[in-house]
Formats: structure tokens, C-alpha cells, sequence
């Protein structure tokens, strides 16, 4: 974990701390399995951000300010949350155009979240498909 990075996740409360992680580590997990190259780390805006070349930055974070909750955050010039409240309006809880907000007491929506991050990460290859790609829910 980038210095930075492990520095702000020490910061968080130990239940923030774990999803966090669990998030973190999902990131990685899609990245790898997608077989997408080096996943950069860093500290953006004071959130844990997450690149990789084909795809949009996905940043995580909790804020003290709504400490039931915490976030997965998508550029607002994507059409990434649009397009996930499309799929998963249903199953997942947002704010605005940027974020996906999590319950912190609440199970991870684990199948649902992996393909959002999915759809970011490959973001560039895809963001000219109607709904990037992805066959609509239900």
C-alpha cells in the first residue's frame, strides 16, 4: 500500500478501516483479473484513489461527517454512476453523479460493486457503448 494511502487508512475508525480495505482490495482484484497492468495508488483530494491506464480513477473513502456510511467515488464527467443507476438503481444508494454510498453496517453488494468497478477500470475502451456495454437488469 502507497505510504500516503496507508497514513489516511490509519486515520479511519476500525469498521471504516475494514471496508475500506475490502474495497481497496476488490480494486486490485477486478484490475488483476482484467488483466489491466500496474493499478497506481495515491492519495487525490484526500481520498485513496485508484488508476490504471485504460480506465477512470475510483476513489474510496468514509467521512466523519456521515460516519453510517462510506463512498466509492467516480469522475462526474463519466457517465459511470449514470449508467450504474441504469443497471442497479435498485440495489445500490448514490450521491449525484459521483459516488456509490455504501451502508458501513450493511453487506457489500459484492457481484453488483465488482462489475461497476469493472466498467471503470476498462472505462476508455468502452465509454462509447450504450450503457458501456452492459445488458440492463431486470
Amino acid at each position: 500500500m502507497e505510504n500516503a494511502v496507508q497514513a489516511r487508512f490509519s486515520d479511519y475508525p476500525e469498521l471504516a478501516r475494514q471496508k475500506l480495505s475490502e474495497l481497496r482490495c476488490l480494486i486490485l482484484q477486478c484490475a488483476q483479473e482484467l488483466k489491466l497492468g500496474k493499478v497506481e495508488e495515491s492519495l487525490k483530494w484526500g481520498e485513496a484513489s485508484y488508476k490504471v491506464k485504460s480506465g477512470s480513477p475510483i476513489r474510496i473513502d468514509w467521512k466523519a461527517k456521515t460516519p453510517e456510511e462510506y463512498y466509492v467515488f467516480f469522475n462526474c464527467n463519466t457517465k459511470l454512476v449514470d449508467t450504474f443507476r441504469e443497471l442497479y438503481g435498485d440495489v445500490l444508494a448514490y450521491q449525484g453523479n459521483r459516488a456509490i454510498v455504501l451502508g458501513l453496517t450493511a453487506p457489500l453488494p459484492l457481484n453488483t460493486l465488482k462489475h461497476c468497478i469493472q466498467l471503470a477500470l476498462t472505462y476508455q475502451q468502452i465509454r462509447h457503448l450504450p450503457l458501456l456495454g452492459a445488458a440492463p437488469t431486470g
